[in-house]
């Protein structure tokens, strides 16, 4: 029985959710030989300000990443 955690930055939607365990599931299978039917998906999602690279949060890091985009 697989059991996969994924760990997201942020928020993601009920139809992402399912579009990314059945990528994981199809995977699991196709490579694995695990059937659908027996893998887990969970999903864990925490706030960008919770969570850092080295010495920066993720939400610090959206902000630069903001300020360093050309202007459309």
């Amino acid at each position: 029985m697989p059991y996969v955690d994924v760990k997201v930055g942020g928020k993601l939607s009920a139809e992402q959710k399912r579009a990314i365990a059945k990528d994981i599931s199809d995977s699991l299978e196709r490579i694995a030989n695990k059937p659908k039917a027996s893998v887990y998906v969970s999903f864990t999602e925490f706030e960008r300000d919770s969570f850092a690279k080295g010495e920066n949060l993720l939400s610090d890091l959206d902000q630069l990443e903001k300020k360093n985009l050309p202007n459309t």
